[in-house]
């Protein structure tokens, strides 16, 4: 008894390769149902504790920006100051290169 559709246990037969077309088509129709599905549930009105959460979340959201931002601002002001301090002392150790020339040619840089 040689059948040409092999059977599994599960009595599933093996499927040739979807038409990408007939997929598509099948995928439309399921969210075509779930969307009436939905629009024939009735609303719920949303819970008062729903609401405060999701309040509170918005309220916790906003303050993290803001302070994120508060960080950002005092990182680049910090930044900002060391950058002048490193300058400001590189120009009094070496002024405009007047320093290296003025030495004498004993401690001047060796080759």
């Amino acid at each position: 008894m040689s059948n040409p559709v092999r059977r599994s246990s599960y009595g599933y037969s093996k499927l040739d390769k979807e038409d990408p077309e007939e997929v598509m088509h099948r995928r439309a129709q399921f969210l075509i149902y779930k969307a009436l599905q939905q629009a024939d549930s009735p609303r719920r009105r949303p819970s008062f504790l729903r609401l405060r959460l999701c309040r509170l979340k918005i309220k916790i959201g906003k303050k993290l920006k803001k302070l994120r931002k508060g960080m950002l601002l005092s990182i680049s002001s910090a930044r900002v100051r060391v950058y002048k301090q490193v300058t400001s002392q590189w120009k009094r150790l070496f002024g405009n290169g007047e320093a290296i020339a003025s030495l004498p040619p004993i401690l001047a840089f060796k080759a």
